[in-house]
Order: C-alpha cells, then structure tokens, then sequence
C-alpha cells in the first residue's frame, strides 16, 4: 500500500512528488498520457524564476522529475481510469493495475479545449493543431496562410509565433475585441502580418476528403453570413478543459469542471488534495502550479501524521 499517489506529472505534480518525497513518503506518481503536461510543449518558458535566460518547458520538467527522484518519488507511466474514494484506502486502477493509497494528490492538470467539430477531429494532426511552438515551423505550414481560433493571450501568442514561419496570419475570434492583455493585443494588433477577423466562428475546417487542411469555413455570429478563408493549417487557442471527468460526482467541481478546493488544497473527501491547473482557472502559470502542488504535499503529509496519531 502506498503512503501517496500523485495523479499527475506537471509542475504541480513533480513539485508534490519533491516534497512528499523529502517527507520520506516515498511518493508513488502517475504520469497520465502526457509526462510532464502541457509545459513540454513549450519551447522556451521565460517566466519561471531562476531560469534569467529562459529554459526549454521539456528540460523544465525533465529537471523537475529528477530532483523529485533524487530523494525517492517513483514515476510510473500509467493511465488512471478508476478511482474508488468511497473506502479507506483509496483504490486506484492504472493500467488495468489495482493500486491503494492512504492519500491522494490530483495534479491532473488540464487540456486543450476543442472546437467541437467532426472536421476538426477529422484533421487533427493533418492540419489541425493545438500548439504553434510544438508545429508552426513544420514544412507544411511554412509561407502558408494560417489560421489561429481564439481571442485570450494563448492565442495571441500562437498567432505572433507564426508569424515567423507563416505567409499571413488570421486570428478569428468570436468578439469584435481581443480578450487578451493590453501588451499582447498592442503586439498582435500591430503586427502586419496578423490579419484580425473579427465576430465569426469556425463551422467546418476543409479538407476532410482530401486528409489535409485546405481552409475554414466561417459564420459572422450577427449576420450568419459565411466565408471561406483558404489556409493550411488551424490552431485552435480557445483555453483549456481540466482533466477532471473521473471524479465527476465525486469531488466538489465548478461548472466548468474545476476542482474545488475547501481548505488550502483539501478537497470534500478528507484525504484527497488537488493542485495545479486541474483547480486553477484564474492563474493558469507554471509557478502557482508549482506552489499548490508545495501545499498539496504538506496537506497530505499533516493528514498522514492525524492518522497516525
């Protein structure tokens, strides 16, 4: 039985494995599908302090996962896909590997929102993308008209990102006005090669038949009037969906599906904490992240010491 299991392998969980570990918890984390999350598909994180010269997001994580295992966290590759929370001690499966635990962190993190459309899913990965920094200088896309989806800082940055490699740039949004921060909306607003296109929505990425990314049809939210905007590839930049659905019912959620914590990082099941961007939907940076998954390992680490008492 494990003192611990860490669901998750981003800044939050790593940060929580560190600690746990150096509690002598010996820390059991479960990576998911995405070992070291959304931060290893950014190439260069400029905002996370001691790194003055910026650090590539995969090193990041990589550094973080081997402090975490210098003082005894174990990382498994595994899939959660069921959680009992009902019983003590919690039962996890993984793999189809049944695993118990005193404690639970869940650092589950968050992924990209989708369009919703059976286009998009169509041409993921033919066109359709959900990171500039990951494929926006692929050959495909160089000297090509792109197409960024969103409004918010992401996709600013996503559509100022292929400006580098892109013919032109057009940022759909569905308002008349970015959502942005002043300074990036200023950056993205005054590049000539962004070409903003402003209250219409994305109905049908084209060319499914042809398994490539032709262009986007779009509809003006006011007029319902449509256009064809010829382009090669999508990236879609319209926010994140938290990796929650397992605890649906379970756990205390917002209703966007965010965790919600009731003391520090203690959630409505006395044992089981929350940190990271599965909980945040304000700050969203690799440093809170970091920081409540700090919390989420002296919670756990105190409520191990009650019971042992």
């Amino acid at each position: 039985m494990e003192q611990v299991v860490i669901i998750g392998a981003g800044c939050a969980g790593f940060t929580a494995a560190l600690y746990a570990a150096r509690a002598n918890l010996k820390p059991l984390v479960l990576t998911g599908t995405m070992p070291g999350g959304l931060l290893t598909t950014t190439s260069i994180v400029e905002n996370y302090p001691g790194f003055p010269e910026g650090v590539d997001g995969y090193e990041l994580m990589s550094r973080m996962q081997k402090q975490a295992e210098r003082f005894g966290a174990r990382v498994q590759f595994g899939v959660v896909e069921a959680v009992d929370l009902t019983q003590r001690p919690f039962r996890l499966t993984a793999d189809g590997e049944t695993l118990e635990s005193r404690a639970l962190i869940i650092a589950s993190g968050a992924g990209h929102r989708h369009l919703g459309l059976e286009s998009e899913s169509l041409l993921e990965q033919k066109g359709v993308t959900y990171c500039a920094t990951c494929d926006g200088a692929l050959p495909l896309f160089r000297n090509q008209p792109l197409v960024v989806v969103g409004g918010g800082d992401s996709a600013c940055e996503e559509a100022l990102y292929l400006t580098r490699f892109a013919a032109r740039v057009f940022l759909v949004h569905r308002r008349d006005q970015l959502r942005a921060s002043r300074i990036m909306s200023e950056r993205v607003l005054g590049n000539p090669k962004v070409q903003p296109i402003w209250d219409s929505v994305v109905t049908e990425v084209l060319d499914a038949r042809q398994a490539k990314v032709t262009g986007v049809r779009l509809r003006q939210v006011h007029t319902n009037a449509e256009q064809v905007v010829p382009c090669a590839g999508v990236f879609v930049a319209i926010g994140h969906q938290p990796n929650t659905e397992l605890f649906r019912g379970v756990l205390d959620m917002d209703p966007n599906g965010y965790l919600v914590a009731k003391r520090g990082t203690e959630t409505n099941v006395p044992g089981v904490f929350v940190a990271g961007d599965c909980a945040d939907h304000v700050y969203r940076q690799a440093v809170t992240a970091a920081g409540s998954g700090c919390a989420a390992a002296i919670d756990a680490e105190r409520y191990l010491a009650q019971l042992n008492h």
